[in-house]
């Protein structure tokens, strides 16, 4: 546990702070915890219950679970399994990808609500004397100290607290108030979607889970949450306005369109309070760390949802940090060459997903978006669904990415760290 300092300022110390309790902070301060690092991780709000957030978990992340041993833990909550990623294009049902053929442990994506995901994690990290997570306690601003970065000015119900580390992660998503205070530069790449969320019920009938729908223009997603169905449609960067302007009703019209099965339970949407924006956002820093401080997850690179890779990349950064970090903060040696590291490791392919996701908006979404006629079937979908074998290549870009990572097992064989000397 972090250590109340004697001055009258209220102040905590530890070996590493973390702002952030979305599965990038929390992997992270789970498996320094692990390796001995006393540990603090920052959550702004009073749980992780929040709608609308990444539930995929896919077999790269699965067999991260595996490797520290919570897999069976996470599967004791059974996720809905997906052993393949189907889309309807005009009616025409067309498997994409087949995850049956993957060399990983589990060949499926799991679906679960992403605060249960969080709570699995933290329950086990609040097993090790080095973790702490602090709840209701939101990072303000970065404390410097000769150019270094030394410590986070925080938030929390009881007053200003101020948390001094060797090192501050930011792992406080797209709109990182750490990444800002710390003035690293973002590099914007440019989307051109929106999406808006909303939650519609699951019917008999309605079949098997089934990605993507497109139909006349029109794109929604569906992903199955067991007895509703949290739906994502897809509309054209900054066309919030125009579609408020048109009204709900021909709102609720459009995606009839993209899925005429749903046009009666539509009436479930009410208000505008039942359609949540995500603004997409597609951009990376173009260095990830500074003295005494570094980003990972969204808040070093925002991902578009397509393929759902981003939760899965976050997890992949916690634990190329981990590996790479644990020791030198341990030792009390950590350099700024530490922190490079890391960048020079996940930056690789953090590059190659983005270029493949804009790829995909640029070339195929886009094209197809606000096309008030039925659209053929593109010829590289064609093509997987004639040969089967080639389901694998997207499978293992979606499942596996382009570098995934494991769990040095040194990792998990440290004494918990209780406390700093």
């Amino acid at each position: 546990m972090a250590r109340s300092a004697t001055s009258k300022a209220r102040r905590i110390e530890t070996r590493c702070v973390i702002a952030g309790g979305g599965p990038a902070g929390v992997m992270l301060g789970y498996l320094l915890a692990r390796a001995g690092v006393e540990v603090v991780v920052l959550e702004k709000h009073a749980d992780f219950f929040r709608d609308f957030r990444g539930d995929t978990v896919h077999p790269s992340t699965l067999d991260v679970l595996a490797e520290i041993g919570l897999l069976d833990g996470f599967l004791a909550r059974n996720p809905d399994r997906l052993a393949e990623i189907k889309v309807v294009i005009e009616g025409r049902e067309l498997k994409v990808a087949d995850f049956r053929r993957l060399p990983t442990r589990c060949k499926f994506i799991a679906l679960m609500p992403q605060w249960d995901f969080l709570d699995l994690l933290a329950e086990a990290g609040r097993k090790l004397p080095a973790f702490t997570l602090m709840l209701q306690a939101e990072a303000q601003g970065v404390v410097e100290d000769a150019g270094r970065v030394v410590g986070l000015k925080v938030r929390t119900p009881e007053g200003p607290l101020e948390v001094r580390a060797d090192l501050v992660v930011g792992a406080d998503g797209r709109g990182s108030l750490v990444r800002d205070a710390a003035g690293l530069k973002v590099q914007d790449i440019g989307v051109p979607i929106d999406v808006l969320w909303m939650r519609l019920s699951k019917q008999p009938g309605d079949g098997g889970p089934t990605l993507g729908r497109l139909r006349r223009g029109r794109f929604l997603v569906t992903i199955d949450r067991g007895d509703y169905w949290q739906c994502a449609y897809i509309i054209r960067k900054g066309g919030l306005d125009t579609v408020h302007a048109r009204g709900l009703e021909a709102f609720k019209a459009e995606v009839a369109i993209a899925e005429p099965s749903f046009t009666a339970r539509l009436a479930e949407l009410r208000s505008w309070d039942d359609v949540k924006l995500l603004s997409v956002k597609v951009d990376r820093l173009e260095r990830w760390s500074r003295p005494g401080l570094i980003c990972i997850g969204d808040a070093a690179h925002a991902m578009s949802p397509i393929g759902g890779i981003g939760i899965n990349l976050a997890i992949q950064d916690a634990v190329a940090a981990a590996n790479h970090l644990a020791a030198p903060l341990r030792e009390g040696r950590l350099s700024a060459a530490d922190l490079a590291a890391v960048q020079a490791r996940r930056e690789p392919p953090t590059r190659i997903t983005q270029a493949a996701q804009v790829f995909i908006q640029d070339r195929v979404i886009d094209r197809f978006l606000g096309r008030d006629r039925p659209t053929g079937v593109p010829w590289p979908l064609r093509l997987v669904t004639a040969v089967p074998f080639l389901r694998r290549f997207p499978a293992r870009f979606v499942g596996l990415g382009a570098r995934p990572e494991h769990v040095d097992p040194a990792l998990l064989r440290t004494t918990p760290e209780r406390g700093r000397s």
